[in-house]
């Protein structure tokens, strides 16, 4: 095993400040980061194919709440059930923790499908350009997570090591031992799919292949969840005697979604690349090129 004192000690307060009745967190600051920074990225985005940036501050609001509630259902849904039978009522406590990150998918991939259906936009569309801010979102909710000392992975000897002393469930014989840091692993991956997403979406723009960054992002993502969760320990007990743990079982049919899509990527003749409404005038979208001076 690791010298302790080879290992990273993260004893970072989850509390930000208190301010009145009202308690500052780092995870509530970095769970709204990417709503407010996703505005710019999609603003840039939908004014470059010509797309009014008003629709920005319409699909936020849906996605804000697909993403709160579906990950709020998801985890009562799919990690603590029982509790979920026992008094409905607690769905609503969400002071008490407990988000699921495979509930906010679903939570996202419907919001998006209301918001495309109600305002005739495709919903590959949105989906092809929204990822590049879910993946923006996915980096700042595991930081979130490591601002906790949540979601912690398995001892190892390895030499960036974290020790979360702040983590008491998983204590081996009364210590906090070294361990994997699986939500920086996490939020590592998220940005290389953040970058990875918008240079292929720059590179072709409104010319995107119809559903090639959701299915590319979804089959990424979820593999690297997949493997990612034999580094990391059992969020609640009964996974322990499971082949693979819950984390797991959601993200295989993500994946086989995502190879799906993929596969089909581009190939109807009748829409290859999607559409929205564009209704933002050339000179406003910044996409005129300058005449020559006579």
């Amino acid at each position: 095993m690791l010298p302790f004192l080879a290992a990273i000690f993260w004893n970072v307060d989850p509390i930000i400040a208190h301010l009145g009745p009202v308690t500052l967190r780092w995870y509530g600051l970095f769970f709204m980061l990417p709503f407010v920074v996703g505005t710019f990225i999609l603003n840039h985005i939908y004014r470059s194919e010509r797309v009014s940036p008003q629709w920005v501050d319409v699909i936020t609001i849906y996605m804000l709440i697909g993403t709160i509630v579906g990950a709020r259902l998801g985890h009562m849904l799919f990690y603590d059930f029982e509790a979920l039978v026992a008094d409905p009522m607690v769905v609503f406590k969400i002071w008490q923790g407990g988000l699921a990150s495979h509930g906010a998918t679903i939570g996202i991939l419907f919001a998006c499908w209301l918001f495309a259906r109600n305002n005739k936009f495709d919903y590959l569309w949105v989906l092809d350009r929204i990822v590049i801010v879910v993946a923006l979102g996915g980096a700042c909710i595991r930081t979130g997570n490591l601002m906790n000392s949540e979601i912690v992975g398995k001892p190892t000897d390895v030499p960036w090591a974290f020790i979360f002393p702040r983590d008491v469930e998983h204590l081996v014989n009364g210590v906090a031992v070294p361990r994997h840091p699986t939500q920086i692993y996490e939020a590592l991956f998220c940005i290389f799919l953040l970058i990875l997403l918008y240079s292929m979406w720059n590179r072709t723009k409104e010319r995107t292949p119809r559903g090639l960054l959701f299915g590319l992002f979804v089959v990424l993502l979820f593999t690297q969840r997949f493997l990612g969760e034999y580094l990391k320990e059992n969020q609640v007990a009964f996974e322990d005697n499971n082949l693979f743990n819950q984390g797991q079982l959601l993200s295989l049919p993500l994946i086989l979604v995502g190879i799906w899509v993929l596969w089909r990527a581009g190939k109807d003749p009748q829409n290859p690349h999607g559409y929205a409404p564009r209704d933002l005038e050339e000179k406003e979208a910044g996409t005129v090129e300058p005449r020559a001076v006579k």
